[in-house]
């Protein structure tokens, strides 16, 4: 574990810009570009959807980022949405392109070609996220590679001095199903371990974002079904208070699209724990449902899911936050 970081002037005014008062990371995600094409096809629109995906990010920004400390877009299909946010809400921009290179092992990520840390900074970015996938347990050579990637993109926001959210989500290659009860029992060493990893110094991360570690699906009090259990309710307790020991640095929690009940209850889990987690990046689990009411009844219904359901998922969401998360000011020197 390294030791306790320190925040230059710059980055603190931006890491405050993204937090409450009290420095709990409150964020609200939708930088979701290849994933969310698909949701509005699946739900069966027939449009032009490279703009819907533009209309349907402006219209979860405007409404419920006066509910949420900051949102993270992309600067591909966001920048508009970016415009109408609620004036006090601070900005995260994604670097990577959507997706990964599924045409050789790693699953490397890229760089949108068009961007770098001081172009997402002109473009008003509070702080530069970057997703990457990570095994813990691929060979070196794959590994090394993502490191020196990753080593890449800290120096950039250093040299910028803008805050670098890392996006960690692990995976398995021997195993294609992240949702299956086999990566279950994998998750909590790949989660963790990626932790240890990415909190190293030499990587100039100020934020990391991860899913909890372990699938709550498979948790004793959580799985439908006593089959289903990987995990005993003290083994999972057990696995984010191990999380929250492995790192100085901040972490903040992604939804992972699961309900926004279940991310809700997993927050006060991890409480539970002993986790000093600071927040969370929640995307799907907020605004999922909208994208069906988008597609089947237009934006004014969408809007109208979004003040009440959406609003209200929100206040849940801040509520379960204020319950249980840790500020981030006692992270640095």
């Amino acid at each position: 574990m390294s030791l306790k970081p320190s925040l230059t002037n710059n980055k603190r005014r931006h890491m405050e810009q993204l937090s409450t008062t009290t420095g709990i990371i409150a964020a609200l995600a939708i930088d979701q570009r290849g994933a969310l094409r698909k949701m509005l096809v699946a739900d069966g629109f027939t449009g032009d959807t490279e703009q819907a995906v533009v209309t349907f990010k402006q219209l979860v920004s405007e409404e419920l980022t006066p509910y949420s400390s900051s949102i993270l877009l992309d600067p591909e299909y966001g920048l508009p949405a970016a415009k109408v946010k609620a004036s006090d809400a601070g900005l995260l921009l994604a670097y990577e392109q959507t997706g990964y290179d599924a045409t050789a092992a790693g699953r490397f990520p890229d760089l949108i070609q068009t961007c770098s840390a001081l172009r997402l900074k002109e473009d008003g970015a509070d702080a530069v996220k970057f997703l990457l996938y990570y095994d813990v347990d691929e060979p070196s050579e794959i590994n090394e590679r993502k490191h020196a990637f990753v080593e890449r993109i800290g120096s950039e926001c250093l040299a910028e001095d803008i805050p670098f959210y890392l996006e960690l989500l692990s995976y398995d290659a021997t195993h294609s199903d992240n949702g299956s009860k086999e990566f279950a029992k994998l998750k909590p060493h790949k989660v963790n371990s990626m932790m240890v990893e990415f909190s190293k110094e030499r990587y100039h991360v100020d934020v990391l974002k991860v899913e909890v570690p372990v699938n709550m699906n498979y948790v004793e009090g959580f799985a439908q079904a006593k089959e289903d259990v990987v995990y005993t309710r003290s083994e999972a307790l057990a696995y984010f208070k191990e999380q929250s020991d492995q790192t100085e640095l901040p972490f903040i929690f992604l939804s992972a699209g699961v309900s926004a009940k279940l991310f809700q209850d997993t927050l006060y889990f991890a409480k539970e724990a002993g986790s000093t987690f600071n927040g969370v990046l929640c995307g799907r689990a907020t605004w999922k449902a909208a994208v069906s009411v988008f597609v089947k009844e237009g934006e004014a219904a969408t809007r109208a899911w979004l003040r009440t359901t959406g609003k209200q998922n929100m206040a849940d969401l801040n509520q379960a936050l204020a319950d249980t998360a840790t500020t981030w000011h006692q992270n640095f020197i």
